[in-house]
């Protein structure tokens, strides 16, 4: 376990905003939890947060190990849940199991992955998850929750129901020995995908060819989520705008794109500030270069209130404003 004290928190969040934290835990795989007092915030990768001013309180994270992860059985895998997730899925295509290359080039990590039930390209993180092993800052002991357990839904989990409470140490996945690829998503149908490593390497290029690199430009990936309408908003919406990408249906409800509607809202490649919109995907904010939490909220509000006005729909943050 390491400790730091008034630390900046601009090297633990993808967006790179210079915040601080009165107190820095980060933990190794079998150190002891100690009791901790006062607020906690636990932080994966960083990669789905704003801070918007300094913590006054103590933010706890886990080491980013590159090879934590075990085989338990043929086709279950433990892995540390500070271990990146992007090397979590090299490891297994590695290890001869398949199922997470979809979600290839996720920033994050592991614990973060079933925190928020990270999913692309028609695949989610619930749908591998066998269970999670966390340590309960309150109850000081730990738990193995089952993935019904777990809550999971869209962008969200039990784990977000009880912020600050539950430290994930591990999580255990159910592969598949033989690659069967998933190419649900339309844009996935024309990608080569002869063996898992070509479909993880087709996707990483197809990822990064929409999205900021990290290491370019600072960002929490997709910033809002896709919204979910009745049936008659979408009709609504479909016949006054016939270029609409069709929505996918799940029950009664439809899920439209998010970045679709900052689009048509007139807010892509836009600025505010120091913060702005990706040029290539309205979905994502970034930074143009030392902008503040502020700035990239200020941003936000803005954007869901031009949507509102346009569409009558209110769009909901993906990402964890501090």
């Amino acid at each position: 376990m390491k400790t730091f004290a008034d630390i900046s928190l601009k090297p633990y969040n993808t967006f790179g905003i210079d915040s601080k934290v009165r107190r820095l835990i980060v933990f190794e795989p079998g150190d002891d939890i100690p009791p901790l007092e006062g607020n906690v915030l636990l932080l994966g990768g960083g990669s789905n947060v704003v801070f918007t001013k300094d913590y006054d309180g103590t933010v706890i994270t886990l080491s980013h190990s590159s090879n934590q992860a075990i085989i338990l059985s043929g086709n279950l895998v433990t892995a540390w849940g500070g271990m990146v997730m992007d090397d979590l899925v090299q490891w297994t295509l590695d290890n001869g199991l398949y199922g997470l290359e979809n979600l290839s080039a996720i920033p994050g990590t592991v614990g973060a992955s079933a925190v928020q039930n990270v999913g692309a390209y028609g695949a989610e993180a619930k749908d591998f998850i066998e269970s999670v092993e966390a340590y309960d800052l309150q109850e000081h002991r730990m738990y193995t929750f089952s993935n019904a357990d777990c809550h999971f839904a869209y962008r969200h989990s039990l784990f977000k129901e009880h912020p600050g409470r539950y430290l994930i140490l591990r999580v255990t996945y159910r592969l598949c020995n033989e690659f069967l690829p998933n190419l649900s998503y339309k844009a996935l149908e024309n990608l080569p995908h002869s063996t898992a490593q070509q479909l993880r390497n087709a996707i990483t290029d197809l990822r990064w060819s929409k999205l900021p690199r990290p290491e370019e430009h600072g960002s929490a990936g997709s910033f809002f989520k896709n919204p979910l309408v009745d049936e008659g908003t979408y009709t609504r919406i479909k016949a006054q705008y016939t270029d609409m990408p069709d929505a996918h249906k799940t029950n009664d409800e439809y899920k439209l794109s998010a970045g679709w509607l900052i689009d048509r809202a007139g807010w892509k490649g836009k600025t505010m500030g120091r913060a702005g919109v990706w040029p290539n995907n309205a979905l994502v904010l970034y930074n143009t270069g030392a902008c503040t939490g502020n700035e990239v909220v200020a941003l936000a509000q803005a954007i869901v209130a031009d949507v509102q006005t346009k569409f009558g729909i209110t769009l909901e943050p993906e990402a964890i404003i501090i």
